[in-house]
């Protein structure tokens, strides 16, 4: 247990390292996919440019939103968008920042598989086969009896070579080199059109925005950092309320069982030692609920969090109600002592 903690810490102390291996593992997944995958064209007019669309659209879609769901951001950000402003107002640049960093590495599978795509072929040669130029690739000008729908249904299964039966008008191998040279093209060019943008995403957008990309980023880093120290508390505080409770249940039971053997013969044998006094344990978690000691108090601060988040300016005075108190003086903080004396 205490090895998967310690690995836990680490991922979430190295969250854009571990972030970046995940996208890198998704991209490696989804060219693996592709090369499972068995492509199978339909081979009819009307069908296939639907199915090649299907291939080539669906899955990045999938991987996109799989990539963005795998983010732990995703939560931050809808959070941060849909809260109240209250007390604190919210800043357009870093919700855009925010989504630009969860978009640019979920991008990167459905990249990978629209590139593994073009680059195969198969999918392009399934759209476009019926857009092959018989004049100039085939055998001359087209037989005077062919209709349209005809040459249609028979160039829609090039792809298939076990029902193709058109080489006395156009050569399938000369079709599917046509089309896959055009395929291969598109896909080095989508390969060096993405790599151009990402290089100029990341390195020059910075340069001509410094001030605005600083400011951005401090302020989502502090978002993130504020969110995790905020749950890191609450479940400090959770341990110590449970604890307390317990605590208080199990004097409160040895109590009613002490009551119920006053009467009895073993009254005498009950010893002075045993009266409840709170151990040290027991205020230290005392200390640790900082003052919210019930429900009602507990559910108020979760509310007043997400509604009026305190504003962005240290040295205040601390958190009233829903808002900031004012210049007035703190009320005094009552301090109990507690003496033991061992009979």
């Amino acid at each position: 247990m205490d090895k998967f903690r310690m690995i836990f810490q680490f991922l979430q102390s190295n969250q854009e390292s571990f972030m970046n291996g995940i996208c890198g593992i998704m991209a490696l997944a989804s060219a693996q996919m592709y090369s499972a995958f068995d492509f199978n064209c339909p081979c009819l007019p009307g069908y296939n440019a639907a199915y090649s669309a299907g291939i080539l659209l669906a899955p990045p879609l999938v991987l996109f939103l799989l990539g963005l769901v795998l983010n732990n951001n995703v939560s931050m950000l809808a959070e941060e968008w849909k809260r109240p402003p209250g007390r604190r107002a919210k800043d357009p640049a870093v919700l855009r920042y925010m989504f630009c960093s969860m978009a640019q590495r979920a991008l990167i599978a459905p990249v990978v598989w629209v590139a593994v795509t073009l680059l195969d072929g198969k999918c392009f040669l399934c759209a476009f086969c019926t857009a092959v130029p018989v004049a100039a690739l085939g055998n001359g000008s087209l037989p005077a009896g062919l209709s349209a729908p005809e040459l249609a249904r028979l160039l829609a299964r090039v792809p298939c070579p076990e029902i193709y039966d058109g080489d006395w008008l156009l050569a399938r191998e000369v079709a599917v080199r046509y089309l896959r040279c055009i395929s291969q093209a598109l896909g080095w060019s989508f390969v060096l059109l993405t790599t151009l943008l990402a290089f100029v995403v990341r390195s020059v957008r910075p340069c001509f925005t410094q001030a605005a990309f600083l400011k951005s980023k401090y302020w989502s880093h502090y978002i993130d950092i504020e969110r995790k120290l905020f749950d890191e508390t609450c479940t400090e505080h959770a341990k110590a309320f449970a604890k307390v409770c317990i605590q208080q249940f199990f004097e409160a039971m040895n109590h009613d069982l002490e009551l119920g053997h006053a009467h009895g013969p073993l009254a005498t044998a009950t010893s002075p030692s045993t009266s409840h006094s709170p151990t040290e344990g027991t205020e230290e978690e005392r200390e640790k609920l900082r003052g919210i000691t019930d429900q009602g108090a507990i559910n108020r601060l979760l509310t007043s969090w997400h509604k009026c988040k305190p504003p962005l300016r240290l040295g205040q005075e601390p958190l009233m109600g829903n808002g900031w108190a004012g210049g007035g003086p703190r009320p005094p903080r009552k301090e109990v002592a507690t003496y033991f004396s061992k009979v």
